[in-house]
């Protein structure tokens, strides 16, 4: 399957984008920006959406030739938004003030045009997120959960707390930085997360370290995400919610995307988990 620039196919004035090709986008209201999108041979208008996030090496390609097998056996339509260091420096973190453009807001635009496209319902969608993009998925999530069906959440490098008496990003008080943002617990803790780290992830190499981030969250990867997960269950059930965060660890797996792909089967573990089995349901 082809990679192809930006390009659309015309049907009685509506705008249809291919089926089967992998295609990069510039975005109509700002060309500067560009997504990537795949629409399966097998979607129809009820196919569910799956925004992918790259992580600091910007793979966006390879995490979409890596999924895009299983977007055709599952139907789904698969979004890559493309944050650049020119445009989203800080698109860990949403974007900040000062920090580039808001990059919770260009997945918005980005999906707003896969609609207008292909008409399929993007008010609701799935979403991943591998290191640096995991750490923008449970934000955004956390930012935007009445958006989001169930998150995967894979190999974060640190995570914000849901810790009221701390300041974004460590925790869920709201920043000046980010405004009009409300980290609201009762909406997030609401949503199905599945955390998935390789039992290797232990190497500094390219992760944030601070004494404080350090004592808040673990050493490294591994430990940062068994202590988020279990923050996540204590404030659901401080809230009185069953925990849908679930956690797993993959064996012999580190930090590298295609080698979490090779031997811990990772494009599968993602559809399996988001796809075929039912979301939990919290109880009533």
């Amino acid at each position: 399957m082809n990679i192809q620039s930006s390009m659309i196919h015309t049907n009685k004035s509506r705008h249809i984008l291919p089926q089967g090709e992998i295609v990069v986008r510039t975005l109509h209201s700002d060309p500067s920006l560009e997504y990537l999108v795949y629409v399966p041979r097998s979607s129809t208008p009820e196919s569910p959406v799956l925004a992918c996030i790259h992580g600091l090496s910007r793979n966006f390609h390879e995490q979409a030739k890596a999924f895009i097998s299983f977007c055709e056996t599952y139907g789904v339509i698969l979004v890559a938004p493309t944050f650049t260091e020119e445009h989203h420096a800080d698109y860990q973190r949403l974007g900040r003030l000062g920090r580039g453009q808001r990059a919770d807001l260009f997945l918005h635009r980005c999906l707003e045009e896969v609609n207008s496209l292909t008409a399929v319902d993007i008010t609701k969608f799935y979403i991943m997120g591998y290191s640096g993009g995991a750490q923008f998925a449970h934000r955004y999530l956390m930012a935007h959960p009445h958006r989001i069906l169930h998150a995967a959440i894979v190999a974060a490098g640190w995570y914000t707390f849901p810790d009221t008496s701390l300041k974004f990003p460590y925790g869920i008080r709201s920043s000046r930085k980010l405004p009009k943002v409300v980290f609201n617990p009762e909406g997030f803790l609401r949503v199905p997360i599945s955390v998935m780290v390789g039992d290797q992830d232990i190497s500094l190499l390219g992760l944030r370290t601070t004494p404080e981030l350090d004592e808040q969250q673990g050493n490294n990867r591994l430990q940062r995400a068994k202590n988020w997960v279990n923050a996540m269950h204590i404030a659901a059930e401080a809230y009185g919610f069953k925990p849908l965060v679930s956690y797993t660890e993959i064996p012999s797996v580190g930090h590298v995307f295609s080698e979490f792909c090779d031997n811990g089967a990772l494009a599968e573990r993602i559809f399996n988990t988001l796809f075929e089995q039912s979301p939990p349901q919290l109880e009533e």
